[in-house]
């Protein structure tokens, strides 16, 4: 058995895996190593804005699992709430991480903007209180009109 099975096994999950994202226009490209945290399907306004979509999928890791590889120096903040900061490509415009004034070593992933084996599901959708009026909820998740019992549920990194 190799040491990363042997590693998986004893902390009870897969083998760690690395995932890249990049932007619309390949400038700004990063890469997570590890397991990423629940993945939630958000529904609220600011991430269906955000991303031009009926909703967000979205998952949390943990700072130290996530770096840049190339074009950081193209990224545009955004202060999108008084704790939360979005980042954009400023060439293209895509959405990359969020990151949390109140929880600094948590990094939101949108995982559209990955590629790879991405492991795991969406286990809810969140902030069904405000989806788009023209998006119907078919399948048989469970659906939230907020958090899902708390934010930190959502922000949990499984690091």
């Amino acid at each position: 058995m190799s040491f990363v099975v042997e590693l998986a096994v004893m902390q009870g999950g897969n083998p760690l895996s690395k995932v890249t994202g990049k932007c619309l226009c390949e400038t700004v490209s990063y890469e997570i190593e590890g397991q990423l945290g629940p993945i939630f399907n958000c529904h609220c306004s600011k991430c269906r804005r955000w991303h031009g979509a009926a909703f967000r999928t979205r998952a949390s890791i943990h700072s130290d699992q996530f770096r840049w590889l190339s074009g950081e120096q193209n990224l545009t903040p955004y202060a999108s709430s008084e704790n939360v900061t979005k980042y954009f490509c400023k060439t293209c415009g895509s959405p990359l991480i969020s990151t949390y004034k109140d929880r600094p070593e948590v990094i939101g992933v949108p995982l559209g903007g990955l590629e790879g084996d991405i492991h795991g599901e969406p286990e809810a959708h969140i902030f069904t209180g405000s989806k788009a009026s023209w998006h119907q909820i078919t399948d048989s998740l469970p659906q939230f009109e907020s958090w899902p019992s708390s934010e930190s549920r959502v922000r949990d990194t499984n690091a």
